[in-house]
């Protein structure tokens, strides 16, 4: 199993990094379209839709996913766009930050399974729309704000294990702890040092807007880093409900597409909401 589970990762990080890097925008774009797809297939199954009701939802996730590609592509042009975007970003960021935490909070079980649809729409499409537009704005930003989730997860692993006494929701992830939170939050802020003042030394043409506002920018890596855990936790809870382990098999020895990209799902929104005000509407961005 560790070793399926090894070999699963390093292909995982391989393909990563090569489609990010070198990938052109339209192979981009349909790379991701499929993993958000296959998301919303492993959403319909934790949702509990009935035969017709999951392939209606399947058919409707595939239009709307083949809109969004359509758009960014500039094969569908539209005035508004960057409203859309901006409205996108903001509802997904109150889910996160506001509605997630209550329904968690509140133990909430929609007894409908076009409600709990409607919310895998919420969790996929925005972090979707996200990975579209900071990569391309620049690679390196995306891959940044990804290693913010990545760091926060890996320190919080570790110092729970050393360190965790303080259960963060027994109920929906026995392994959590707020010491191991804690501890996340300690590995993002020393990975933000080491991020500015690399940015800082090299002079990132990409980063320099975010250089310019860099006073805001540990109290955002603190955000991102601790909303990751919600996304996380809203993604065990979803499959506690479902009463399945894990969302799928789709991955050997990792689960499925959502058990990877629960916590990017939270984090990558609010980034893009961020860039995106910072980018626009910043005087001197």
């Amino acid at each position: 199993m560790l070793k399926t589970r090894v070999i699963t990762a390093l292909v995982a990080v391989a393909v990563l990094l090569a489609a990010l890097f070198y990938f052109p925008k339209w192979a981009w774009g349909g790379l991701t379209m499929l993993v958000v797809l296959a998301g919303c297939w492993e959403w319909s199954r934790l949702s509990g839709f009935a035969l017709r009701g999951g392939l209606a939802f399947l058919s409707a996730s595939v239009l709307l996913a083949a809109l969004i590609f359509a758009v960014h592509l500039d094969v569908l042009r539209v005035s508004w766009l960057q409203r859309a975007y901006q409205a996108v970003f903001v509802t997904a960021t109150l889910f996160w930050v506001v509605a997630a935490p209550l329904w968690l909070r509140f133990a909430w079980h929609p007894r409908r399974a076009l409600v709990s649809g409607l919310a895998g729409w919420l969790v996929l499409f925005p972090a979707w729309i996200a990975l579209l537009l900071l990569r391309d704005m620049s690679p390196m930003l995306l891959l940044s704000v990804m290693v913010i989730v990545w760091i926060a997860d890996i320190a919080a692993y570790f110092a729970g294990r050393r360190f965790g006494k303080t259960r963060l929701a027994q109920s929906i992830s026995p392994g959590k702890t707020w010491e191991g939170v804690v501890g996340g939050l300690i590995g993002v802020m020393i990975y933000f040092l080491l991020w500015f003042t690399a940015l800082r030394y090299f002079g990132a043409t990409w980063a320099y807007w975010l250089i310019l506002y860099g006073s805001w920018l540990p109290f955002v890596f603190l955000l991102l880093g601790a909303v990751s855990v919600v996304g996380d936790l809203f993604e065990s809870w979803m499959k506690r409900c479902a009463g399945v382990k894990d969302s799928s098999n789709l991955l050997p020895g990792h689960g499925g597409i959502l058990d990877r990209i629960d916590a990017l799902t939270s984090a990558l929104p609010l980034a893009g909401l961020f860039v995106f005000v910072v980018s626009r509407y910043m005087p001197d961005a």
